[in-house]
């Protein structure tokens, strides 16, 4: 499969800090970000690379040749003027004779491309789009899904209302089919130009990874990336690397205890809980709710609301700079007898805590050793299912509930556990 990395923009946002260079050159620990991107291609059998350049080319073409000095084989696309994000693909559509990747020239990542090549081939999609939670939601592309990770909207934030915290990275894969399903030409934007009008095929898939994909777009944004790559946490989070996780209860962990959440207005996050899961975010641990919801099952509340609520949690953790990479919850209850209650969900699972069965579960999906990983809450069953999944639990005393198990560590907060055990 061949590569078309997008490298040829003017880099606005940064160039008052970096004048002399373009963007994908702008160094990074000894090395620019575009021979990162280059090195992890290599390292997953990608050797064969288009480079689309415009903006200060000369820098770039100099600089990297034919790529032989790095083991691959690069050619170049020479803009005259800015195409857009999409319009050099169709000039180059005779080099793509079968599908290939497209990435922004501004992203560090460490990403497994072969994991990312088989789901968009076993999926026979048109487009994948590899996505993920970020840091700042509401100014980046936000990809709405369904169940079986098709995407059915993509859209840039406004600022209103509430949304799930699902971004476009900018690591694509396109099937040569796209280019000949669009028969516009000049200067095209991927998302209006030639995504969005295919979103009806049902083949544009969204493929969920929390593996390390930033850009350095900003001077924050650059620093933050810097310090990762210097603590070596950008190359620890490959998906064939064991990866640590920070397991977090919902409910009295994160946002306010008020008995059974079941309307969006109900949920507040608890003071500091934002700043603390922004520094898990930052650690090199994964940070994964775990949560039951036996609602469902009691028929208080369907899935379309739960999300709903999910979608004001990640816009309120997003306004401060936070995120969480996953979250499981169980919809079962054991017990039968309520008024509307949804009797397929009315089971003893090993999914719902005191089990470890969710925990289990992201383990098996985000390859996580539970050795190295906590399991946060503040309850007992959360203390439990932490025991039973092998991972370390940790107690909040901060809420009215107990724990007869010893030997377990025990903070207030969510806050206080961060500080005093995450670095």
């Amino acid at each position: 499969m061949k590569a078309v990395i997008m490298a040829g923009g003017f880099g606005k946002r940064i160039a008052r800090f970096y004048n002399d260079r373009p963007k994908p050159m702008i160094d990074i620990c000894g090395r620019p970000v575009l021979e990162y991107q280059i090195e992890n291609l290599r390292k997953s059998g990608i050797t064969d690379i288009i480079l689309v350049v415009h903006y200060m080319k000369d820098y770039i073409m100099d600089y990297f040749a034919d790529g032989s000095n790095l083991g691959v084989n690069i050619s170049y696309y020479e803009e005259e003027t800015p195409l857009g994000t999409a319009g050099a693909l169709f000039k180059i559509k005779d080099k793509l004779s079968e599908d290939f990747l497209l990435i922004n020239g501004d992203l560090i990542f460490s990403v497994d491309f072969r994991r990312m090549i088989d789901f968009h081939r076993k999926n026979n999609a048109l487009a994948t789009l590899f996505v993920h939670p970020n840091s700042h939601p509401y100014d980046s592309e936000l990809i709405v899904c369904n169940d079986n990770n098709v995407i059915t909207d993509w859209f840039k934030s406004d600022g209103r209302g509430n949304y799930r915290n699902c971004v476009n990275a900018g690591i694509h894969i396109l099937s040569k089919e796209v280019l000949y399903r669009t028969h516009e030409e000049g200067k095209l934007n991927l998302r209006a130009d030639v995504v969005e009008p295919l979103l009806d095929t049902g083949r544009i898939f969204a493929y969920h990874s929390a593996e390390y994909v930033k850009d350095m777009g900003t001077s924050d944004r650059l620093r933050h990336v810097t310090a990762d790559v210097e603590n070596n946490i950008v190359f620890a989070k490959r998906a064939d690397k064991k990866q640590k996780a920070i397991f977090l209860d919902r409910d009295g962990t994160i946002n306010k205890y008020k008995g059974y959440i079941t309307s969006p207005k109900q949920l507040e996050l608890i003071s500091g809980a934002a700043e603390a899961i922004k520094k898990i975010n930052r650690s090199g641990y994964l940070a994964i709710i775990i949560t039951n919801q036996p609602s469902i099952a009691m028929g208080r509340m369907s899935y379309a609301v739960l999300d709903e609520i999910h979608a004001k949690l990640d816009t309120l953790l997003g306004e401060e700079g936070a995120y969480v990479d996953a979250l499981y919850f169980c919809p079962h209850h054991p017990d039968k007898g309520f008024e509307g209650e949804n009797a397929e969900l009315k089971i003893k699972c090993d999914c719902r805590k005191p089990s470890g069965g969710m925990i289990k579960k992201a383990a098996a999906d985000f390859n996580i050793d539970l050795s190295k990983s906590f399991m946060v809450g503040d309850s007992e069953r959360d203390v439990l299912a932490g025991i039973d999944a092998g991972c370390t639990p940790i107690f909040l005393t901060g809420s009215d509930n107990s724990v007869s198990v010893s030997d377990v560590r025990k903070y207030k907060k969510l806050a206080d556990f961060i500080k005093d055990e995450i670095k």
